[in-house]
């Protein structure tokens, strides 16, 4: 079944649990549009109704932003509000936009400790109706991580948590287990070159760290446009080793 005819019953479906005076339970998946991608993902796409997991490939700033910016092109291809939680507030959101989430289309919640994000992101999951739910997390220890995958599970609503680090050795805790279906890692690429000088599209080494029933993978990817969507970098041929990987990387 094409991505496209998914997203139009995905669509009727939630028309008609409306009519009944429901929220429609979404099931499926989320395409990315790119078969090379699509096809290792268990169901053809990111799943709805279960938890998935970004960082960046290292402790630093660049990289961060680039698993930030990821998730929210991931967030902007799904109907409905977003909610992001964090305690932060220092997203860009001109950066956001150009990723295709616009502002208006986003909640957002802030907290004072990474506590109060777990326990909004639980509740924004378990109240259905929304698009995906997003938060920013330094650790996601495993009781928690099962606690937002049941919520998403509950309603079909999409959970994306975007791990953050401040310092290399809270990264170290990205290998502990966790109870996401997914979990990816960006790092920041060479930009591709564009006819106008001293222009080019940023690019992303993306890296499928884990995937429940599935097969762990890696791909040179463009970085999203203003719709959220990526696709495979014309350069991704070249790479040979990882010396082309973002200096931030570590």
């Amino acid at each position: 079944m094409s991505a496209a005819r998914e997203d139009i019953l995905a669509d009727l479906r939630e028309r008609i649990s409306a009519l009944e005076g429901g929220v429609a339970k979404r099931v499926g998946g989320l395409p990315f549009g790119v078969p090379e991608i699509d096809q290792i993902l268990p169901g053809g796409g990111l799943a709805y109704g279960a938890l998935h997991e970004f960082s960046g490939g290292g402790a630093g700033a660049v990289d961060g932003a680039a698993a930030a910016l990821f998730a929210a092109g991931i967030a902007a291809r799904t109907r409905g509000t977003i909610v992001w939680c964090l305690t932060r507030p220092d997203l860009f959101f001109p950066a956001l936009a150009q990723a295709g989430l616009h502002p208006n289309r986003v909640i957002f919640v802030e907290g004072d400790k990474e506590e109060d994000v777990l326990s909004s992101m639980e509740e924004a999951l378990g109240y259905g109706g929304l698009g995906a739910v997003v938060g920013e997390l330094v650790r996601l220890p495993m009781v928690s991580s099962r606690r937002l995958q049941l919520a998403a599970e509950k309603t079909g609503t999409m959970g994306i948590v975007v791990r953050r680090w401040r310092r290399q050795t809270e990264a170290n805790d990205f290998g502990q287990p966790t109870a996401s279906v997914t979990r990816w890692r960006v790092s920041v690429l060479p930009s591709q070159e564009l006819p106008v000088p001293g222009v080019g599209r940023a690019r992303w080494l993306l890296e499928l760290m884990r995937s429940r029933a599935g097969e762990c993978a890696e791909f040179e990817i463009g970085a999203c446009d203003d719709k959220g969507r990526i696709d495979i970098s014309p350069l991704s041929g070249n790479r040979s080793d990882s010396s082309r990987r973002s200096r931030y990387s570590g």
